[in-house]
């Protein structure tokens, strides 16, 4: 059985939005990206990697699965480190408005419930599944869509 991880940069008054750009996600008027960038050393930048790689796939939300399939397929040479198994790697993506097929390869929305969705995910055979999210809601609000 693996496990779903939630992995996640986020600020001490609970920010997770756009961490990497200006320009990565101003939905709502945000006007903080790239607060992450700053902080970003060797050492977060090995344990990054290294979550990537060793990932069995990647539990998205709507908007991250859309961000990272503008970006990842066309990464630079310097990002294949992180593009490789980003780009070949399962994508299961939560979402009530995305239908299959999806663009970026190995992708696929989840089916029905999500919650018994992922349960399913987690009893099958393989390596843990990192959540990435774009945005953070407090429980019992909806989300990405």
């Amino acid at each position: 059985m693996r496990k779903v991880i939630a992995d996640e940069w986020m600020t001490l008054d609970g920010v997770i939005q756009a961490p990497g750009q200006a320009d990565e996600d101003t939905t709502g008027g945000f006007q903080h990206g790239g607060w992450h960038v700053g902080y970003f050393d060797d050492i977060a930048q090995r344990r990054v990697v290294d979550s990537v790689v060793t990932a069995g796939g990647f539990l998205l939300g709507r908007r991250t699965y859309e961000i990272f399939a503008a970006h990842w397929p066309n990464a630079s040479e310097e990002e294949q480190v992180l593009a490789e198994p980003l780009n070949t790697k399962p994508k299961y993506v939560a979402s009530r408005t995305l239908t299959e097929p999806l663009e970026w390869q190995n992708s696929r929305v989840l089916q029905g419930d999500v919650a018994e969705a992922v349960a399913a995910l987690k009893q099958e055979d393989g390596e843990d599944l990192p959540v990435r999210l774009n945005r953070w809601r407090p429980l019992g609000t909806a989300c990405d869509r």
